[in-house]
């Protein structure tokens, strides 16, 4: 699918922008507060950059604690997943951007992780799908990567999501935001109402098969020269897009992974991994803004997925999934949340590997 394909705007899970113009608008901020908590979820991250009252990535992982619980030894957000493995082939495109051997034509294997942003809950049409990926290069160098369905995060630096979070904190008493710190939140952060826009017009998909994800972050591709091209990149699945039912089709709390678990078994799924390569003046340190859709756009490859495996010792339940863990011909961008996001990764990865681990909540049958 095209960045030109129209995708028309679903109404679960979504808001309008005229919200607070309407008599409406405290219930309205609400689901604002609730659902920008769901995205950002999508992504967490501090790293230490906050002042007066310094709030580290401790903190954030606190925060993530008292608001979905622990389960221990699961991540404190995407708790809930499977492991998957497969290969990538590179066609040999993307060389001339970028030296890292990964590109080149041949095949290298991968293994990652399908996952839903939050704590453990039952699957829904809302879940914001996840798919994190390790690939290791044949000169022995390995690349992670993270990414989600939405087309631009909701904030563009650390200490604003600092200040989104505090605001979606839930009143004691209500259990709820306070609909007065939203608002003040959303009037003090234009850049997040206008994402939140943009994001409501990319309705999420039916499962994980068939979902759109994209890096978010900018990154630099740097080519055997030394030339740096910034890059965003779109994993473009090969099964057709449709868009989430309204409500789930099934009581199953796992019916998503259970989903997937038989599109596996049927063959394997597939996706295309395309960079869009950015011109100067393009922003590459705000994840609010998105790039014009005339950018180019290089078909780097294509990601074959053939098994899945229920998290246990040793596969993709023990990895951190370190979106700056970066092979020579891939560096990181200008944008602040690169390094924070790194920094709670690591800090979410020591907590749970310190703990007892107890079997996922995500099982598979056999073959599959």
């Amino acid at each position: 699918m095209s960045d030109s394909d129209p995708r028309k705007p679903s109404p679960e899970n979504r808001y309008s922008l005229s919200a607070l113009a309407r008599p409406g608008a405290l219930a309205s901020l609400a689901l604002i507060a609730a659902i920008l908590g769901v995205v950002a979820a999508a992504f967490a991250w501090s790293a230490g950059w906050f002042s007066p009252h310094r709030v580290d990535q401790t903190h954030i992982v606190n925060a993530f604690e008292a608001d979905g619980g622990v389960r221990a030894g699961f991540r404190r957000n995407h708790a809930k997943g499977v492991c998957f493995t497969g290969w990538f082939d590179g066609n040999g495109a993307a060389v001339p951007f970028s030296r890292a051997s990964l590109f080149e034509r041949g095949r290298v294997p991968v293994f990652g992780r399908f996952s839903i942003a939050g704590p453990i809950a039952p699957d829904s049409p809302a879940a914001v799908h996840s798919m994190a990926i390790n690939y290791t290069l044949s000169d022995g160098e390995v690349w992670r990567t993270a990414m989600v369905p939405i087309p631009v995060f909701v904030v563009r630096d650390p200490k604003s999501f600092y200040d989104q979070l505090v605001a979606a904190v839930p009143d004691p008493k209500t259990g709820k935001p306070d609909p007065s710190r939203m608002k003040a939140f959303l009037a003090a952060h234009p850049e997040t109402l206008r994402a939140i826009g943009l994001i409501k017009a990319q309705p999420f998909a039916t499962g994980f098969a068939n979902e759109r994800y994209n890096s978010l972050n900018t990154f630099l591709l740097v080519n055997a020269q030394g030339a740096a091209t910034p890059v965003r990149w779109t994993m473009e699945p090969v099964d057709s897009f449709a868009p989430a039912p309204k409500t789930a089709p099934s009581s199953d709390p796992n019916y998503l992974f259970d989903a997937l678990g038989k599109r596996v078994s049927q063959g394997p799924v597939r996706w295309h991994l395309i960079f869009v390569l950015g011109r100067p003046g393009d922003p590459t340190n705000d994840a609010t803004l998105p790039w014009p859709r005339d950018r180019t756009r290089i078909d780097a490859g294509t990601l074959t997925v053939t098994g899945l495996q229920a998290e246990a010792p040793g596969n993709c339940r023990d990895i951190n999934f370190d979106p700056m863990v970066l092979p020579s011909g891939i560096a990181p961008s200008d944008d602040p949340l690169l390094p924070a996001r790194s920094a709670v990764y690591s800090a979410d990865f020591t907590r749970r590997e310190g703990e007892a681990k107890t079997p996922s909540p995500v099982q598979l049958q056999a073959g599959r």
